[in-house]
């Protein structure tokens, strides 16, 4: 029997997200996104291109040379990053157009894609309260199509979310030369034993989180009535009154969330929080600018 496939829309995402990317001098600069802009090891000189960061170049060497260049660094050409995604059957949930795995799939896709046309290596480990599938890093175009033929597939969204364990897995099973992990979740089910496996991980790895919640992670529905709130996987149905409830689950959720900030923030890990409710381009190539800006090379 076939398996039911998600509602994804990749090719757009994919396009949208490189067309940001080119518009924004992101994709020359892959390498600034995920060093802290320190241990990388200077190789050559090459010519200044348009869609390079202006402030990469090298005023002295160009003078030299009587033309616009800038550094050349090792890892600039081989980098390894790896996806690290969340299928727990949590993620099979939303009330916007996007269920939050389809959200994160188009999301990863659009990632792995600039990776992959960037020259880099993609790698990915799928994991629910179990490791489903690990990838390793490499430059092949059919590391993306095996991705996202994962990522579409809707039973493989099953189970909880242990990411301690997943932590734990990276932590003895990543080849040292990885140069970043990506990890893509809501982060719901986040222990406070995570942050001594996100620390040790973080003082390896260059460690980006992007946390995706859908609105009703957030906030009930503001109506005066009861009503049923269905598991998405097991079925299973609760009634509620969201005006007698509302309160105190905004209480619980902002707690939660500012929990995991904090880990992330003791840490040293970048995080994003973005919304089902909103496109994630505009807020993803913001947050990618930013870190681009902090780590720029000075000569």
């Amino acid at each position: 029997m076939e398996s039911k496939r998600l509602n994804l829309n990749i090719p757009q995402a994919v396009s949208d997200f490189e067309r940001a990317a080119k518009k924004l001098e992101i994709i020359n600069v892959l390498y600034k996104i995920v060093f802290r802009g320190s241990g990388l090891e200077f190789d050559s000189y090459r010519d200044y291109d348009s869609s390079d960061d202006s402030s990469s170049i090298d005023w002295k060497a160009s003078k030299r040379a009587g033309k616009l260049l800038v550094k050349r660094y090792i890892e600039e050409r081989d980098l390894k990053i790896i996806l690290a995604i969340d299928i727990s059957e949590r993620m099979v949930f939303g009330s916007t157009k996007k269920l939050k795995c389809e959200y994160v799939a188009e999301l990863a896709a659009a990632i792995s894609h600039l990776i992959l046309i960037s020259g880099d290596n993609l790698g990915f480990v799928l994991y629910n309260d179990d490791i489903v599938q690990f990838v390793p890093p490499n430059k092949s175009p059919n590391q993306f199509h095996l991705f996202v033929d994962l990522l579409s597939d809707s039973s493989l969204y099953t189970g909880d979310s242990n990411l301690n364990h997943t932590l734990d897995y990276l932590l003895k099973n990543l080849d040292p030369s990885t140069s970043a992990i990506i990890f893509v979740s809501d982060f719901l089910n986040t222990s406070k034993e995570c942050q001594r496996n996100f620390n040790l991980l973080s003082s390896k790895f260059e460690i980006i989180a992007l946390v995706v919640k859908d609105p009703l992670d957030k906030a009930l529905p503001d109506i005066d009535r009861e009503i049923f709130i269905e598991h998405p996987a097991s079925g299973e149905t609760v009634l509620i009154n969201p005006k007698v409830s509302g309160k105190i689950y905004e209480k619980m959720a902002l707690e939660q969330e500012k929990f995991v900030e904090g880990i992330f923030k003791a840490t040293n890990i970048d995080s994003l929080q973005l919304t089902t409710d909103r496109y994630f381009i505009d807020p993803l190539v913001g947050f990618l600018k930013e870190r681009i800006k902090k780590r720029s090379f000075r000569t």
